[in-house]
């Protein structure tokens, strides 16, 4: 059964003039229920976690700092979002969700979280709408209780992977891959493994073929155990943020491929969905569903 980490907590309200867009996080199971592509049994609901698991991939005193909301007002803008208790318990369930989504895709092949994605979180701060880094701390998560050692993690978020990045950046077990906007945001990169830079409005034809060029070498180069996918839709030609021309269609065939190729190699892998910002927020919500939709179709 495909199982998908949700929790209410995940719609958390933010200022009404903040562009970033909560309500999908609510919209989306709602759809998938009404569609009948999942049921009630698909969701499970993550916790706050042991803070034990973030000093794996965060400094302790980066951490207190956001547990405690003592982050200096710059370090509080670079995050671009106002601080609250409920807002950091928010991210510290969504890592969880990761966390426990990971043990789910190795007992069903596949794993979802509604949330997570948060790949501009740094081991020594947060930036970008990320505070902590639920991939990050899900791939420790795995390999610290024996179910993983090679861990691969595909990120094709619009937005390059620079957290992810500067986490693993001395550590050959875990290769970041991340194929974004070359003109997008960050617009100071960090080094991944392997960074695919796209020009602006990149097209279906095009940005595919690189990814279906690509992938499966990296399988067969880094030989994972492990996968975790970023899957956002902020590549959308109507995405607010993004500077890429993919359809909603292409982004299908793309989410198809990785699921497929995983299913294929008999690799495990864990979907954080990332980004998503078009204007009309059912674009948003179909183009995540349509990943739900083909986990269901592919592994199960």
């Amino acid at each position: 059964m495909l199982k998908i980490a949700y929790h209410e907590i995940y719609n958390h309200p933010l200022p009404a003039n903040h562009r970033f867009p909560m309500e999908k996080y609510d919209l989306l199971p709602q759809q998938l229920m009404y569609e009948g592509t999942c049921t009630e049994d698909n969701f499970f609901e993550p916790e706050i976690p042991n803070n034990k698991h973030f000093f794996t991939v965060h400094t302790s005193e980066y951490f207190f700092d956001l547990l405690n909301i003592t982050l200096s007002k710059k370090e509080e803008r670079k995050i671009g979002f106002p601080l609250s208790e409920q807002l950091i318990a928010r991210e510290m369930i969504i890592a969880d969700g990761s966390m426990k989504a990971t043990e789910f895709a190795i007992e069903n092949g596949i794993a979802m979280n509604i949330a997570g994605g948060t790949h501009h979180a740094f081991s020594n701060s947060g930036e970008g709408f990320c505070l902590l880094n639920d991939q990050a701390v899900a791939a420790r998560y795995l390999q610290q209780k024996g179910l993983a050692d090679r861990i691969l993690i595909v990120d094709l978020d619009v937005h390059q992977g620079n957290g992810t990045a500067e986490i693993f950046g001395d550590d050959p077990s875990v290769y970041t891959f991340s194929m974004h906007g070359k003109a997008n945001y960050p617009f100071h990169k960090e080094q991944s493994d392997l960074d695919i830079a796209l020009e602006s409005e990149t097209s279906d034809d095009e940005y595919l073929s690189i990814l279906k060029r690509t992938l499966p070498l990296l399988i067969a180069d880094h030989k994972p155990d492990f996968i975790f996918y970023l899957c956002g839709v902020d590549i959308l030609e109507s995405d607010k943020l993004g500077k890429l021309s993919v359809s909603i269609e292409g982004c299908a065939v793309r989410d198809r491929f990785v699921l497929q190729t995983c299913y294929d190699q008999k690799i495990p892998v864990m979907c954080s969905m990332g980004g998503g910002y078009s204007k009309d927020i059912k674009i948003i919500v179909e183009a995540h569903a349509n990943t739900f939709r083909l986990a269901q179709e592919i592994f199960f």
